[in-house]
């Protein structure tokens, strides 16, 4: 049975990037899907190195070379995974970010989402920390600049206005604390989706922690406060 968490709704397959050619763009969102599906489950079992193009084109039900077509290569195939990734984290925060309330609601969303989201998408996750590994240095930059870009610009504006509404220490570095934050979230996003920080959160914050959302939240939002409040 096909792990839940490879699923792509279809809308996300709309957002996609330019990593791919444009014969992909003209193909029924159906077989698109599958495409996706097909790579999400073979990158994150067996990382890129290990992800073989053939085995990700006769699961989608399709020849391999229909996938040059669509995709060019491995790493392009591989690009637009990622780009998915981002892009429904990036939707996600501009989502938070409607949200009536000050840093400290709009940051307590945030782990609320990360929860359910690392879920959701175990799969996605499991690859974007395959992308974060030394053995994808040569794609390293390319990633990093595409994935992180839009949650340190969302975490230093947030900061920002909250220094200036007098909700944050102005003696704290907005950069710095950007980089804290985000790494907290980064680390608790792995938390409900790799096995190793899984079981490092287990050791951490106890053995219920990931069946117990509502209190870790409450915890890590009553650290926040503690840090960044005046």
């Amino acid at each position: 049975m096909q792990d839940k968490t490879a699923k792509i709704d279809k809308n996300n397959l709309k957002k996609t990037g330019r990593y791919h050619l444009d014969s992909f763009e003209k193909i029924g969102d159906e077989k698109r899907r599958r495409i996706i599906e097909s790579a999400l489950i073979e990158f994150s079992s067996k990382g890129y190195n290990g992800a073989n193009i053939n085995i990700i084109a006769k699961n989608a039900g399709i020849s391999i070379g229909s996938m040059y077509q669509y995709f060019g290569s491995k790493e392009k195939l591989f690009l637009t995974v990622i780009d998915i990734a981002y892009g429904i984290i990036e939707r996600s925060l501009a989502a938070i970010d409607r949200i009536q309330g000050d840093i400290y609601i709009k940051l307590d969303q945030i782990i609320d989402y990360v929860q359910k989201y690392s879920r959701e998408y175990r799969l996605l996750n499991q690859i974007y920390l395959e992308a974060t590994t030394q053995g994808l240095a040569a794609l390293s930059k390319n990633l990093s600049h595409k994935m992180e870009t839009v949650s340190s610009s969302y975490y230093k504006s947030l900061l920002s206005a909250a220094i200036k509404q007098g909700l944050v220490d102005k003696k704290i570095s907005v950069d710095t604390a950007s980089f804290c934050l985000d790494n907290i979230i980064l680390l608790l996003q792995f938390s409900y989706s790799s096995d190793y920080y899984m079981e490092r959160m287990k050791i951490f914050a106890g053995a219920g922690s990931q069946k117990d959302d509502k209190r870790i939240r409450e915890e890590i939002m009553y650290i926040l406060k503690k840090i960044l409040a005046p």
